[in-house]
């Protein structure tokens, strides 16, 4: 049977190609790569404008809260709207099961913009990611477009006219996190690299957060049809999410260049190089890339909810003590601007001398660390009591490789804390 449908499909797809035009748009042929391919194998032409219904919601500093319809059949509708050719302007393009009035759409645009009001960027998610592309290639010279997990079926693989690439902008940024295979892992997103830089937060695939019970994602306190969403899609829906925490957060995001999500989690591509490294989202643009390389990709983890803000560290932790014992420690940052809950680095065989090393994601700035404390914990009841502590504590920046080193000379009893100041 499915040799049946896949004959019948490529016959479908040999047909004589056929094209469409509609006034001031242009025209759109059904041949190859269109259509008529092992990924497009059908022939369908583009609905028209008319049909489609396409609608741009103006918001404004003026208008904040309410949107102003614009209509492009119609220019009476710009001319009266609060629209100005002096300011920047970035048009937001949802995707298929989205619609205008989203709020994600509105939170987005509430967000105080300072760029440059020659540039223009496209922001696209899902299947609004490839339309922002095909915008871009009519479009010569346009900003920048930010693709947030482009769409798969029917993109991924394709040829590069048919789906979002670099060449559609001066500066293409793509977020991915939905990249696992729609089949059989029921993953939206794609997985190639489609722009100048690709940031695969989490390794692009399973974002935390998105593993909740069935029940209590459903029934969301934003209603049923929002948790409903969230349980089929989380994972692709991340990828705007990160994007409006960016913009309100824009140093919490930072994408380390890495071959891989396997080196980035092995403690590999770290720190950042001597360029730096991007800021994945609303400031991916700050970044100082060569302007000629394209496919450049680049690992973070984020937070599970909230802000999802993370920043790494390196820790090293060197041991003191009498005796080897067995058990777990952890460590928590003490800063200039707030405090990190404890952060597990080791468990197994403690003993004294021994130096252990873990990278570190932070769910807070804490700022300039201080102090460190130390906790240490037993796997069982020793009725020796015994005394363990750190003589030295090492914590590098992710971000910039400072390091800040913390000494002393104490040890403690397990489940007491011990405080290490510099040295």
């Amino acid at each position: 049977m499915v040799s049946i449908w896949t004959i019948a499909l490529f016959l479908l797809g040999a047909a004589k190609a056929k094209e469409v035009c509609y006034e001031q748009i242009g025209c759109f042929s059904d041949a190859e790569p269109w259509a008529g391919t092992a990924i497009r194998p059908l022939k369908v032409l583009p609905w028209s404008p008319e049909r489609i219904g396409t609608r741009f919601l103006l918001y404004t500093n003026k208008n904040p809260n309410n949107f102003q319809t614009l209509l492009p059949s119609d220019p009476s509708t710009i001319e009266a709207s609060n629209f100005q050719t002096d300011k920047k302007t970035r048009f937001i393009i949802h995707g298929f099961i989205d619609k205008g009035e989203e709020n994600w759409l509105l939170d987005m645009c509430k967000a105080n913009y300072s760029y440059s009001p020659s540039q223009v960027q496209l922001i696209g998610h899902s299947l609004g990611a490839h339309v922002a592309g095909e915008a871009g290639s009519r479009t010569p010279g346009l900003g920048r477009i930010t693709g947030l997990d482009p769409v798969e079926a029917s993109f991924q693989g394709t040829p590069e006219e048919v789906r979002l690439d670099p060449t559609d902008a001066d500066f293409v940024d793509v977020i991915h996190t939905d990249a696992a295979p729609l089949i059989p892992f029921l993953g939206f997103g794609m997985s190639q690299k489609v722009g100048h830089l690709d940031f695969y937060p989490n390794g692009g695939k399973q974002m935390p957060g998105c593993q909740k019970n069935a029940l209590s994602t459903i029934i969301d306190i934003n209603g049923i049809w929002e948790g409903a969403r969230d349980f089929v899609a989380c994972n692709h829906l991340r990828s705007y999410k990160y994007y409006s925490s960016s913009i309100l957060s824009p140093d919490g995001f930072l994408g380390y260049p890495c071959a891989s999500y396997h080196e980035f989690q092995e403690d590999s591509c770290f720190p950042c190089p001597a360029e730096g490294c991007p800021q994945m989202g609303h400031y991916a643009d700050r970044f100082q890339r060569n302007t000629s390389a394209v496919g450049q990709t680049f690992f973070l983890n984020t937070g599970d909810s909230g802000n999802f803000t993370c920043w790494r560290y390196r820790v090293s932790v060197t041991l003191a003590g009498k005796k080897k014992t067995s058990g777990y420690f952890r460590i928590a940052l003490y800063g200039s601007n707030a405090n990190s809950k404890q952060y597990e680095i080791f468990k197994g065989s403690l003993q004294p001398h021994a130096i252990h090393m873990r990278n570190i994601d932070v769910d807070l700035n804490v700022g300039k660390i201080q102090k460190v404390k130390f906790l240490w914990n037993n796997h069982v009841i020793n009725l020796f009591r015994p005394k363990l502590g750190a003589s030295q504590i090492t914590v590098q920046s992710g971000e910039n490789g400072t390091k800040y080193n913390f000494c002393s000379s104490d040890m403690v009893r397990e489940d007491v804390l011990q405080s290490l100041y510099p040295c």
